[in-house]
């Protein structure tokens, strides 16, 4: 199971009051959320591997400089993302109490968790989830590897494989990003193809795959594309011509061999307790706990 940490955080942040807090004041709903996610997927689909893939660069330079306005929205004053103030100092303690757990966590300095996440189920043979809010690892789903998407919460987890991606979107799976990148995500700050929307989007990556592949037909007058869409793309060659590498996965993030077996027995029970009394996060503690013996059988 690979989670994208950052998502699961910023989800639990948002959907738990800031009135939960420790017993010194501080507020810790951020990291009772992500315990007790986690938890609840642990209990359910039982892995025997887990890691939490971390944004070390959430705004990498290589993808600002292929799309100037990727993430632009979320960038704030001095140049960092844009957390809330009461959620920021959640983050280290959090990954303390998983170093605790010996849970893993993985991250490598100028990439976001997303190349992490797809560099590990590129480079694994095992069956892989991925968890994640990020239809951009739909990419990812395989007849090896499903994503797990939280995009209408964890008691609503949507299993997609590539059968799935195919009914939903009506692309490939292995071509959503070529989707996105015409439909355009104002989420990460891509601006898409003007006139170009969903539906023709999905004909047009239906009909040649990958946005390269349109480029080319486009160029030589091919007369595969629906009405006006060969002007449009184009137009938009310039852009079409980076875009792509913006948004898919890397698959070649420089990471060690990562020890990611879900241990029955927390790494340092001591500082666990320690910190699960500090926190105020027992109850969360020993439900992560709960989930780890239940998939241990």
């Amino acid at each position: 199971m690979l989670v994208d940490a950052a998502g699961l955080y910023f989800r639990a942040f948002y959907a738990l009051p800031d009135t939960i807090t420790a017993p010194d004041g501080r507020p810790v709903n951020a990291i009772r959320g992500f315990l007790d996610m986690s938890a609840s997927l642990i209990e359910r689909r039982r892995p025997t591997r887990w890691v939490a893939c971390l944004d070390l660069d959430w705004r990498p330079a290589f993808r600002v400089e292929l799309v100037p306005s990727y993430k632009a929205h979320r960038v704030a004053r001095d140049g960092s993302e844009e957390i809330p103030d009461l959620l920021g100092p959640q983050i280290p303690a959090l990954l303390e109490v998983l170093g605790a757990f010996g849970l893993a966590c993985a991250g490598a300095d100028g990439f976001e968790a997303d190349d992490v996440i797809a560099t590990l189920a590129h480079r694994d043979t095992d069956p892989v989830e991925v968890v994640t809010g990020d239809r951009d690892l739909l990419a990812l789903a395989t007849d090896r590897v499903t994503v797990l998407y939280t995009g209408k919460g964890i008691a609503k987890l949507e299993e997609l494989g590539p059968a799935d991606v195919l009914a939903k979107y009506g692309v490939p799976a292995e071509h959503y990003p070529d989707f996105a990148v015409l439909r355009g995500d104002p989420s990460d700050g891509l601006p898409g193809v003007a006139g170009i929307g969903e539906k023709t989007a999905a004909a047009l990556v239906t009909r040649f795959g990958s946005v390269e592949a349109m480029l080319e037909a486009a160029a030589a007058g091919d007369d595969g594309f629906p009405a006006g869409a060969a002007g449009k793309v184009r137009a938009a060659k310039d852009y079409l011509a980076v875009a792509p590498a913006a948004v898919r996965g890397r698959l070649d993030v420089p990471l060690d061999v990562i020890d990611d077996a879900l241990y029955l027995e927390p790494r340092h029970p001591d500082r666990l307790d320690e910190l699960a009394a500090e926190l105020g996060i027992t109850s969360s503690v020993q439900r992560m706990k709960k989930a780890i013996a239940t998939a241990h059988g």
